[in-house]
């Protein structure tokens, strides 16, 4: 900077108070753009597994997928082995025995927390699927195409 332009930064304190508030803003934008950028972005899938493991916003919670068939469980851990379990979202395999194959299926997270898109990456059909802790509140539905 030139001494003339360091000299009116300097003396100006509104200026000084206006130039860190913009700052401020810039920075809280980038944290915030990185944190839920992250978390949204598409899970990176081993197409050699069976089963993957899919995290959720809730800590406790994760959803296993069967990337061969897209059958889902709902997989909850607890520190005090009070609340462990797993409980099927879907049993009902979307393909035949024989169109099983590894990395078939995989899970997208949505920004709701308790919805994630199933999608089955060989013919581009796509479901809905809703976890929770309630028995009645979980689903699994095709989205239609039209």
């Amino acid at each position: 900077m030139s001494k003339e332009v360091w000299f009116i930064f300097k003396r100006n304190y509104c200026l000084k108070k206006i130039l860190l508030g913009v700052l401020a803003i810039i920075i809280v934008q980038f944290s915030v753009a990185s944190t839920y950028g992250f978390s949204y972005a598409a899970q990176i899938n081993n197409p050699n597994v069976v089963y993957e493991l899919f995290p959720t916003d809730n800590i406790w919670t994760f959803l296993k997928l069967n990337t061969r068939n897209g059958c889902i469980t709902q997989v909850q851990y607890d520190v005090n082995k009070n609340n462990r379990m797993e409980v099927d979202l879907n049993t009902t395999p979307f393909v035949e025995e024989y169109q099983e194959q590894n990395g078939r299926f995989t899970l997208y997270h949505t920004k709701n927390m308790y919805n994630f898109i199933l999608l089955d990456q060989v013919d581009g059909r796509t479901w809905q699927v809703q976890w929770a802790i309630e028995n009645d509140k979980r689903l699994v539905f095709p989205i239609p195409h039209y």
